[in-house]
């Protein structure tokens, strides 16, 4: 299956999990197209000022890989500074959250895999 982004579903969700801010997501593919044990895979925008609040991954993991800008995580406890190239992962009942550290959006791709 091919996809143009043209294409891709688009959703925006206010103040995610607590957090800051309107953050956008671009569905590549919803839930029901994925044949495999995947909640969500999509692209993120963050934009400045915005945030994901904390939340726990009971029964799955999620990954974030950043594209541009640049993010502090709070992984599990521990804050970390992100940018490009960086990846997060969280699961197994760890928790996280990402805020927007920088001028310009965050963009990351996130994917949650279930167990």
């Amino acid at each position: 299956m091919v996809r143009s982004e043209q294409e891709m579903v688009r959703e925006v969700r206010s103040n995610l999990r607590g957090g800051q801010g309107d953050v956008e997501f671009i569905h590549l593919f919803t839930q029901e197209e994925l044949g495999s044990k995947t909640r969500l895979f999509a692209k993120i925008i963050i934009p400045p000022g915005g945030s994901i609040g904390f939340h726990e991954h009971h029964g799955e993991e999620e990954i974030y890989f950043i594209l541009e800008g640049s993010g502090l995580v709070n992984d599990n406890g521990r804050e970390v500074k992100v940018g490009p190239g960086d990846a997060v992962l969280t699961g197994g009942g760890a928790g996280h959250s990402i805020a927007n550290a920088g001028e310009g959006s965050l963009v990351m791709m996130a994917a949650v895999l279930l167990y």
